[in-house]
C-alpha cells in the first residue's frame, strides 16, 4: 500500500491542533501525517503531593518525560514513564502543544487509527549527534522524548537528522553517531517503544547523511531504518534522480534495511554544487515526481510518502493524483494487451492434426476377376 500525507498540520486546516490536523488529512483523502516537533519546551518542577505514588503516564496535569531523584553523586535520571513518583522528586515536564498528558496523546492515536491516518513524528530539525557536547545531550533527550510522544500517538516512525560533521571525518562522525544512537536504542528497548527510529538523508555536503553513510549506521546498529528524502538526496548528488531506474535503484538499495516497509519524503528543490539551496513546491524544482510515480506503479512498494513541500497537503494530493494517473495508464495498457491477445487467438485458423485424418485407400492392382474368367472360356 502507498500512503500520501503532509509534514505537519495542513495549511488549509481551520484549526491548528493535532486533532484538527488529523481530521483534515482524512477529509482531504490522504492517509498519512508526519507531526513536526519544532521546539521542545521543558519545565522542571517538584512533584505535587497528589502526584506521589503515580507514574508519569497516570498524571493528568502534565506530560512528564523524566524524573530526577536524589542529589549530587546520588542523583538519578529516571526515563521510564512507568516509574512511580516519590516525594522530593523533580519532574521534567514537556509542553509539546500536542496534548496535555499521555492519555490525551493516546486519544489522538486512537482517532488516527479509526480514520486510517498513519502517524509519524519528526524531531527538531537542528540536531547535533557528532560533537559530544552539551548540545548533543540535549539532542539525545529530544529524540527520547519525541519517541515517548510517538509511541502514544501510534507513530510508525520517529524521524531525525544527525547534524554537522563539525570538523570530524566521515569515519569519526559515524563512530560518534553510532555510540550516541546506541544509547537511544537501549532506551527504546527498555521502555518498549513501538515506533521505528528513522535516519533522514541530508541535502548538504557539510551535514552527515548521505545514503551510504546512513546505510552504514543502520547496518552497525541493526534497528534504525533509512528515511530517504528524495529532494535532499537529489540535491546532495547533483541532480541524479531523473529516470524511473534512478528511483528503482534507491528502493533496491534500502529494501533490506527497512524490511520491506518504506518511509520517504518528497518535494521540489533548488540546488547548486551538491548542496540544497531551498525546498520548493514540486512543480518549481527540477526534481520531477512523474518518474517516481511510474516507479511506484511498477514496483508497488509498501510506502508512506510525506510531502515536505512548502505547499504541504496540496503537493501531497498532487502526488496522489499523478500516481493514480500512472496506475490507470498501466491498467489500461494491460487491458489492451489482453484484448489483443484474445482477438489474435480467435482469428487463428484451426490446425488439423494429420494423425487423425482418414487413411486414403490405394487403388487395387489386381484385375477384375470377371475378366479373367471370360479369357479362360475363350481358350476352351
Amino acid at each position: 500500500m502507498i500512503r500520501f500525507g503532509p509534514a505537519g498540520i495542513p495549511l488549509s486546516c481551520k484549526g491548528r491542533t493535532l486533532k484538527d490536523g488529523i481530521e483534515d488529512v482524512h477529509n482531504l483523502g490522504l492517509t498519512a501525517m508526519e507531526v513536526q516537533m519544532v521546539r521542545m519546551n521543558v519545565v522542571e518542577r517538584y512533584a505535587d503531593d497528589d502526584e506521589i505514588g503515580l507514574s508519569p503516564r497516570e498524571v493528568e496535569e502534565d506530560l512528564i518525560v523524566e524524573i530526577i531523584r536524589g542529589e549530587g553523586v546520588d542523583e538519578l535520571t529516571l526515563t521510564d514513564p512507568g516509574t512511580q513518583i516519590e516525594e522530593e522528586d523533580i519532574l521534567i515536564t514537556l509542553a509539546s502543544g500536542l496534548a496535555k498528558n499521555y492519555e490525551g496523546l493516546a486519544v489522538l492515536g486512537r482517532m488516527a487509527k479509526e480514520l486510517d491516518v498513519s502517524m509519524s513524528i519528526h524531531t527538531p530539525y537542528y540536531m547535533d549527534l557528532v560533537s559530544n557536547s552539551e548540545l548533543t545531550e540535549r539532542c539525545l533527550n529530544s529524540i527520547r522524548w519525541v519517541g515517548l510522544i510517538g509511541d502514544q500517538i501510534g507513530a510508525d516512525v520517529v524521524v531525525t537528522h544527525m547534524g554537522l560533521y563539525g570538523g570530524a571525518t566521515t569515519e569519526e562522525a559515524s563512530t560518534r553517531i553510532v555510540e550516541n544512537l546506541g544509547s537511544i536504542i537501549d532506551y527504546w528497548k527498555m521502555v518498549k517503544l513501538s515506533p521505528r527510529l528513522g535516519l533522514e538523508t541530508s541535502g548538504r555536503q557539510g551535514v552527515f547523511g548521505s545514503l551510504d553513510e546512513i546505510l552504514g549506521i543502520c547496518e552497525q546498529l541493526g534497528s534504525p531504518i533509512p528515511v530517504v528524502n528524495f529532494a535532499h538526496m537529489h540535491a546532495r548528488e547533483g541532480g541524479t534522480l531523473r529516470e524511473v531506474t534512478d528511483f528503482t535503484e534507491v528502493f533496491d538499495r534500502i529494501e533490506e534495511a527497512v524490511d520491506g516497509k518504506f518511509y520517504a519524503h518528497f518535494a521540489g528543490v533548488d540546488h547548486d554544487g551538491g548542496n540544497e539551496k531551498r525546498i520548493t513546491p514540486i512543480k518549481k524544482g527540477d526534481l520531477r515526481f512523474e518518474p517516481l510515480a511510474d516507479c511506484l506503479v511498477e514496483t508497488n512498494p509498501d510506502l508512506t510518502l510525506i510531502s515536505s513541500s512548502p505547499l504541504l497537503e496540496h503537493d501531497a494530493m498532487y502526488m496522489k493524483v499523478i500516481y493514480e494517473r500512472a496506475l490507470t495508464r498501466l491498467v489500461l495498457k494491460e487491458i489492451k494487451k489482453r484484448k489483443k491477445e484474445l482477438e489474435t487467438s480467435t482469428m487463428e485458423p484451426d490446425v488439423v492434426d494429420e494423425s487423425e485424418e482418414e487413411p486414403v485407400l490405394e487403388p487395387e492392382k489386381a484385375s477384375n476377376p470377371s475378366k479373367k474368367t471370360s479369357k479362360k472360356k475363350k481358350k476352351a
